[in-house]
């Protein structure tokens, strides 16, 4: 299923919320009615919870089926609160901390900020269980931003490049394309949330960005 909604009051629903196709994190605050929506949409449960005591959930980890690797802010009660859901839980080390902002995963592969150092690349690897590729696309290095990919697609901002675009089919193991959402908003890993099963962008999406999405994302 694919949606236009206001789930946060702004179009950064993947700044604030993660999922994948096992599960969907969500803030505290988010109410009831949303969280229904969002179980109807992805097909999944549901996670109220924080990171480091913040909202910024999309931002502050990364995840797929393997494991999910947050902020070393996190706190030790978060922690424990995950691994309670049977999620496997690793934190980055560094100074980059907005891991959500600077990774880009699914279950087959994952693009990283080249900015991450060999330590931090290695718990990527380890805890998603994936090969990581440093890298930045379309001259930036906040590819969690830029990028929404699921394990059916991906949509990757409108500027991309044929060769980044192939760069990522071979990463991900999926086909992809360009495309914006919220009415010309390139920050799609920022302004759409999505799994295999189905996906939210933001409201003001346009009837053509929404075509593009539902085949980017391999739902047509």
């Amino acid at each position: 299923m694919l949606k236009r909604a206001d789930i946060i009051g702004n179009p950064n629903i993947g700044v604030f919320i993660l999922a994948t196709d096992d599960i969907t994190i969500v803030p505290n605050n988010l109410s009831d009615d949303k969280v229904q929506l969002l179980k109807e949409i992805l097909e999944v449960d549901v996670i109220k919870s924080l990171i480091a005591g913040s909202n910024l959930i999309g931002s502050l980890a990364t995840a797929n089926k393997n494991g999910i690797v947050v902020s070393p802010h996190i706190l030790d009660k978060e922690i424990k609160q995950l691994e309670n859901t049977g999620l496997n839980v690793a934190t980055i080390p560094g100074n980059y901390t907005a891991v959500g902002n600077i990774v880009a995963c699914n279950d087959k592969g994952a693009i990283a900020s080249p900015f991450l150092s060999e330590d931090a690349v290695n718990v990527l690897e380890d805890t998603l269980n994936v090969n990581v590729e440093p890298a930045s696309m379309l001259g930036s290095d906040i590819i969690g931003s830029l990028i929404s990919v699921t394990n059916k697609g991906f949509l990757i901002g409108s500027k991309a490049s044929a060769d980044e675009v192939d760069f990522a089919r071979n990463i991900f193991g999926v086909e992809g394309n360009i495309g914006t959402v919220g009415h010309g908003i390139s920050l799609v890993g920022a302004c759409c949330l999505a799994n295999s099963h189905g996906a939210v962008v933001a409201k003001e999406s346009t009837g053509p960005e929404m075509a593009r999405v539902e085949q980017a994302l391999g739902f047509i």
